[in-house]
C-alpha cells in the first residue's frame, strides 16, 4: 500500500503537472490561430509534420532506453551500472540529435521547396533544426528522473519551457498587426529554439544538482559491470524503438503530406484545404487530447514500476497493476468521451468561435477511450520488456494510415482523414491490448469496464442537457455559454460517478482502494502479500483468488505460511 500510494502520489503531481501544461498549449494555441489565421496555422501543422521525424530522429529512444536501464540498475542495486548508463545515454543523445540537426537544415530547401510546396517554410525548418541536440540531451535527462521516481523535477523544467516559449512568441509577436505567413512561421520557430535551449540547460543543471545530493543512494557492487556491455543493452532496447519510430514518423509525416494533395484532388481550393486541415489538426485535436494527460503520467510512471517487477520476478504485482490501469484508464476516458459529445459544440465556440472544430471534435469523441487506453497499454509492453512487438504493430499501422488517406481523401475529403484515424487508432489499440494479455495473462472485464461505464456517460449527459437545456444556449453570450459549460461539466461528471456506483463499473472496494492510497494511516499489507509463492505456489480455489484481488489476503494463505 505504501508503494501504491508513492506511486498515485506521483501520477496524479504529473498529471496536475501535464494537465496544467496543456491548457496553457491550447489556450496558446487558440492565441496563435487567431494571430496567423486558420490556413497559416493548417501550414504550420504541415511543418510540425516534417520536424516531427527529425525530433524522432533526435531521440531515437532514448528517453525508454534510460528508463528501462536506470530502473534495472535500481531493481538490482548496481550504482556502477547506473553511472555507465547515463554516460552511454548522454553520448547517444548528443550523437542523434546532432546527426538530426544536419540533416535537416541540409535537406530543408528541398523539402520545403518539393514536399510542402511552400518555400517559405525553409526558413524555419533551418531555426527549427538547431533545438534537436537540446531536445535529445533533455529526452534523456527525463528518462533518468522518471526511473528514480523524481518526474516532479523534469515536468517543472517542462512547465517552465512552456511559459518562456509562450512570453518569448508573444514578445516577437509585439507589434505586429496582420504578420505574413512567413514571418509568423519565423517567429514561431524561433520562441521554440529558444525555449527548447533554455530547458536543456536547465534540465542539465538540474541533474547535477539530484546526482550530488543522491550520490550515496545506490550501493556499489563487488563486480565491476563494464561500459561496453552497458552499450551493447542501451542499444539493444533503443533501436528497436528507434527503428519503430523511424519508419511509423516517416510514414506520419507523409501522410500529413498526402492530406492537402488529397484534400484539393477532392475539389477543395488549396487555402480551404489548408483551413479544413488546421481546424482538424489545431483545434480540434488539442481539445480531445487535453485531458489524456491524466492518464499519459501514469503510462510513462508504469515503464519503471512493470520493468522493476519484472526484472523481479513479480508477475502478481504485473497482473494487478495492468487490471488496475486497464479498468480506471477505461473509467477515466469514457467519462471524457460523454463530456466530450454533450459539449462539442460549446466547446468549439467558446474556444474558438469556428462551427467547424466543433463538428470535428462531436466527431472525434468515440475514439476518446481508444486513444487514452492506447498510451497505456504501449507502456505497459514497454516494461515488459516487448518494444519489438510495440515496434511492428506502430508500423503497421502508420502504413495502414497511408495506405487510407491515400485511397480515401481525394474521395470523402477530409472525413477520409476522420476514418483514417478510426480505423487505425482501433487497429492498432486492439493489437497492443491483444499482445498485452497475451504476455500478462490477464483476463478482462468488458462489461464492468467498458460497456456500463458508457451508458452511465451518455445518460448522465442526457440528463444533464435536460436539465440545464444546453441546446437553447446557442444563442446565449459568451459569458453565459462559458458558465453554462462549466456548471455542465461538474454536473456530467457527478451524475456519471454516481451511475457508475450504481450500475457496478465503481465498486466499493475500488473505492476504498483509491481513498487508502492518500491516508498516511493505511495499515500496510501482511508480509505474506510480498511473498508470490506462499499465495501463488500453491493452488487456490476461486473464493480466495478473488479476495486476493480485492487486496486481501485470504486466511488459508495465511495459515499455509505459518504451516
Amino acid at each position: 500500500m505504501k508503494h501504491s500510494r508513492q506511486f498515485m502520489v506521483q501520477a496524479l503531481l504529473m498529471g496536475a503537472i501535464s494537465i496544467l501544461m496543456r491548457g496553457i498549449g491550447v489556450s496558446f494555441q487558440i492565441y496563435i490561430v487567431s494571430r496567423i489565421g486558420a490556413s497559416s496555422a493548417g501550414l504550420s501543422a504541415l511543418i510540425g509534420g516534417v520536424f516531427g521525424f527529425a525530433v524522432t530522429l533526435a531521440l531515437s529512444g532514448i528517453q525508454l532506453g534510460c528508463t528501462r536501464l536506470v530502473s534495472e540498475g535500481i531493481g538490482t542495486g548496481d550504482g556502477v551500472r547506473i553511472r555507465h548508463t547515463l554516460l552511454c545515454a548522454l553520448l547517444y543523445a548528443l550523437f542523434f540529435g546532432t546527426l538530426s540537426a544536419s540533416l535537416l537544415c541540409a535537406l530543408s530547401g528541398p523539402i520545403a521547396q518539393h514536399a510542402l510546396q511552400h518555400a517559405q517554410a525553409a526558413v524555419p525548418l533551418r531555426i527549427m533544426a538547431l533545438s534537436l541536440p537540446a531536445m535529445a540531451v533533455s529526452s534523456c535527462l527525463s528518462g533518468y528522473f522518471v526511473a528514480v521516481r523524481r518526474v516532479y523535477k523534469s515536468s517543472l523544467i517542462q512547465v517552465g519551457e512552456q511559459l518562456w516559449r509562450i512570453l518569448l512568441t508573444v514578445y516577437l509577436f509585439r507589434g505586429v498587426q496582420e504578420p505574413s505567413p512567413a514571418l509568423a512561421l519565423t517567429l514561431l520557430a524561433r520562441a521554440d529554439s529558444l525555449s527548447c535551449i533554455t530547458a536543456a540547460l536547465s534540465m542539465g543543471a538540474l541533474f547535477l544538482l539530484d546526482r550530488r545530493r543522491h550520490a550515496a543512494e545506490y550501493p556499489t557492487p563487488t563486480s565491476p559491470v563494464r561500459p561496453r556491455s552497458v552499450a551493447r543493452h542501451l542499444l539493444a532496447v533503443t533501436l528497436p524503438v528507434a527503428v519503430s519510430a523511424y519508419a511509423r514518423s516517416g510514414l506520419i509525416s507523409l501522410e500529413h503530406l498526402l492530406i492537402p494533395i488529397g484534400l484539393s484532388q477532392y475539389g477543395q481550393a488549396e487555402s480551404a484545404a489548408l483551413a479544413s486541415y488546421g481546424a482538424l489538426q489545431s483545434m480540434a485535436l488539442p481539445v480531445v487530447l487535453f485531458p489524456a494527460a491524466l492518464p499519459a503520467a501514469f503510462a510513462n510512471l508504469l515503464i519503471p514500476e512493470i520493468t522493476e517487477s519484472h526484472v523481479r520476478g513479480e508477475m502478481p504485482r504485473i497482473r494487478q497493476m495492468i487490471r488496475r490501469v486497464l479498468s480506471l484508464s477505461l473509467l477515466f476516458s469514457i467519462g471524457i468521451f460523454g463530456i466530450m459529445l454533450g459539449y462539442a459544440d460549446l466547446l468549439g465556440e467558446v474556444l474558438y468561435h469556428n462551427v467547424e472544430a466543433a463538428h470535428f471534435i462531436r466527431l472525434l469523441a468515440p475514439l476518446i477511450p481508444i486513444m487514452y487506453l492506447d498510451s497505456a497499454v504501449d507502456a505497459m509492453l514497454k516494461g515488459l520488456g516487448q518494444q519489438v512487438s510495440s515496434m511492428g504493430i506502430n508500423i503497421v499501422d502508420a502504413s495502414l494510415s497511408v495506405l487510407l488517406v491515400w485511397l480515401l481523401v481525394p474521395r470523402l475529403g477530409i472525413y477520409g482523414y476522420l476514418i483514417t484515424i478510426c480505423i487505425t487508432e482501433l487497429f492498432n489499440t486492439t493489437l497492443s491490448i491483444l499482445r498485452v494479455l497475451r504476455v500478462s495473462r490477464v483476463r478482462i472485464q468488458p462489461l464492468r469496464w467498458a460497456l456500463m461505464p458508457s451508458l452511465s456517460a451518455l445518460g448522465a449527459s442526457f440528463l444533464t442537457h435536460a436539465l440545464l437545456r444546453i441546446p437553447s444556449a446557442a444563442a446565449a453570450t459568451t459569458e453565459k455559454k462559458i458558465a453554462i459549460l462549466t456548471v455542465g461539466i461538474v454536473f456530467t461528471l457527478a451524475g456519471y460517478l454516481l451511475l457508475c456506483r450504481v450500475s457496478g463499473a465503481l465498486r466499493r472496494q475500488d473505492v476504498r482502494w483509491l481513498i487508502g492510497l492518500f491516508r498516511r494511516d493505511a495499515a500496510p499489507a501482511p508480509e505474506c502479500v510480498q511473498k508470490k509463492q506462499v499465495i501463488f505456489g500453491q493452488r487456490l480455489d476461486e473464493r480466495e483468488k478473488s479476495e486476493y484481488n480485492r487486496g486481501n489476503v485470504p486466511a488459508t494463505a495465511q495459515k499455509r505460511e505459518v504451516t
